[in-house]
């Protein structure tokens, strides 16, 4: 016998109904049974974020500094760079500088012993 009673709209309403109800409170109660714990869970997620903030932060701020780091080691090589270049052409300056001058001062002795080398003759002929 399985339905003693007769089921009519209004009686499965209510059973409906009543059943909702139940539900409800059940999840109202496993709702406030869970708060404190839920509470701490989502304390320990806030520490967890908090510290996985810091940690990325840390990286930024390590990686803007090793950043800083090699943007100043490679001005410092750039500045050596353009120093040891001036200091080459500087070197090759005054080579050249040396160089003309031994020629000019060459060219300044031969023509000097041309020079005493008229004198002489002119000296014997006369």
């Amino acid at each position: 016998m399985r339905h003693a009673r007769n089921n009519e709209l209004t009686d499965r309403r209510s059973a409906a109904a009543d059943a909702k109800a139940a539900l409800l409170t059940a999840y109202r109660a496993a709702k406030t049974a869970a708060e404190p714990s839920q509470a701490a869970r989502q304390a320990e997620h806030i520490s967890l974020v908090e510290a996985r903030e810091a940690r990325r932060a840390e990286r930024e701020r390590l990686k803007a500094e090793e950043r800083t780091r090699l943007e100043t080691l490679a001005a410092q090589e750039q500045a050596a760079i353009e120093a040891a270049t001036a200091a080459e052409i500087e070197a090759r300056k005054s080579a050249e500088n040396a160089r003309i001058s031994r020629v000019v001062e060459d060219e300044a002795a031969r023509k000097a012993q041309r020079d005493r080398r008229y004198a002489a003759r002119k000296a014997r002929q006369a």
